[in-house]
């Protein structure tokens, strides 16, 4: 069996009957399906990212990638805010795969080259519009602090409303446990992919 950072790299035919379910939740659902900004699987089926280290525990990783279906398919936050939080995240974590994965997925949710590298660099972005720097501010804030003052809550509930503001907390709590994931697991990025970070 080949490795994958610190498990094992599971082919389908690999797996167990509930393994094997949650795999073909995963390849079945809407990550499969449209245009793929990145590869679910390699050329053998093996899952890549976080999506192998769902496998070693199929009923917390089926709860987890309906959690990140939901943020990715059915939020209230727009294609380009999402993505815009999640490569905040990203950066501010230091987590390789995702930054890989979203980066892709950003340029076509409609992210310019500019934009991204300012994300990479916490550089300011001045393209975004008022949402979308403020959804950037929220994620930057919720990761280092943990919380939103009563200030800056006030201003993202009455700007963002009640409903994108919770989403922007979930997409942080999801995104930071695959960053966490992704760490523990030492996930690799595809082979011939240089790193975004030093």
């Amino acid at each position: 069996m080949k490795a994958h950072g610190r498990l094992p790299w599971y082919a389908p035919e690999e797996l167990d009957a509930s393994a094997r379910e949650l795999y073909d939740r995963i390849t079945g659902g809407p990550r499969a399906s449209g245009p793929q900004a990145f590869s679910l699987t390699d050329d053998d089926g093996r899952l890549n990212g976080p999506f192998n280290a769902m496998l070693v525990s199929p009923d917390v990783g089926a709860a987890l990638q309906e959690l990140g279906a939901a943020i990715r398919y059915k939020s209230a936050l727009t294609a380009r805010a999402r993505e815009i939080a999640i490569l905040e995240l990203s950066s501010l974590r230091r987590s390789a795969f995702e930054w890989y994965a979203h980066e892709r997925v950003g340029k076509q949710a409609g992210l310019t080259d500019a934009e991204i590298a300012a994300l990479l660099a916490g550089d300011a972005a001045p393209t975004f519009d008022a949402s979308e720097a403020l959804v950037r501010e929220l994620v930057r804030t919720l990761v280092r602090e943990r919380d939103l003052d009563d200030v800056t809550f006030a201003r993202a509930a009455k700007t963002l409303g009640d409903r994108v503001l919770m989403d922007v907390v979930a997409l942080v709590g999801y995104y930071d446990l695959l960053a966490l994931s992704l760490r523990v697991w030492r996930t690799p990025l595809p082979a011939g992919t240089e790193p975004p970070f030093a």
